[in-house]
């Protein structure tokens, strides 16, 4: 299960000072986006914030919960996301700021996936 209808509308309120809030189903789980860039994570009605290198320290408090990962191959695979803590639940100013870092993460990630993105050509045009 990835997110009830009652969480999610509840995740759709509190991050709307962020910006358009989406949400959309993916292998079990529910990815929750911010203008279209995916920051986070809801996987049985628990909340994962995207983590990098510049937000970890922020996040710090996540890292002593497991983070997301699935098994491919033999093999554990950490996907960065790390799970919010709870109690961020009943914080609303303290969840929007986990969650603009994690936007800003996920800003970061993006920017850099389309730097390292083969080019596509363009169709010649008809003259």
């Amino acid at each position: 299960m990835g997110i009830s209808d009652s969480f999610a509308e509840f995740l759709r309120e509190q991050l709307a000072p962020l910006g358009r809030i989406s949400m959309r189903r993916m292998f079990g789980k529910t990815g929750l986006f911010c203008d279209g860039v995916m920051f986070g994570i809801v996987s049985d009605n628990t909340l994962y914030f995207r983590v990098d290198d510049h937000n970890r320290e922020i996040l710090r408090e996540a890292a002593s919960f497991p983070p997301l990962t699935y098994e491919k191959g033999g093999r554990t695979i950490d996907l960065s996301f790390w799970r919010a803590p709870e109690r961020l639940l009943d914080e609303p100013d303290e969840l929007i700021f986990w969650a603009r870092a994690a936007l800003a993460a996920a800003r970061r990630v993006a920017a850099k996936r389309m730097q390292t993105a083969p080019r596509r050509r363009s169709k010649p045009r008809p003259e």
